[in-house]
């Protein structure tokens, strides 16, 4: 089981921003969707490389090398190149920190 990770101060994380920290060795980026946090892993499914750095259409990230869609709330795979979902995570915010954990050991 993974530790929670502090991403950012509440308020520090504005609508529309991310934030990517590492997760025990997982590229996690935490979205900040109308003020509620998303955390999916940072990874295509398509080709591995990272979704960071492609552009964000309202609650979808398009990955910057061959156009693959992820939905930013769940990790579903939106579209060829990809069919796989990239993984999930929880977010809460604590204390006024938001805060991300990788529980796919648990």
């Amino acid at each position: 089981m993974s530790d929670w990770i502090s991403v950012a101060r509440e308020g520090e994380l504005a609508p529309g921003q991310w934030r990517v920290v590492d997760a025990d060795g997982t590229r996690v980026v935490v979205f900040n969707l109308g003020g509620e946090y998303y955390a999916i892993e940072d990874v295509c499914t398509h080709d591995g490389g990272q979704l960071t750095g492609g552009m964000v259409v309202g609650d979808e990230i398009v990955c910057p090398r061959h156009g693959a869609r992820f939905s930013i709330r769940t990790g579903a795979a939106l579209c060829a190149p990809a069919y796989e979902p990239t993984a999930k995570f929880p977010v809460r915010v604590e204390n006024g920190e938001i805060q991300v954990r990788d529980d796919r050991w648990d």
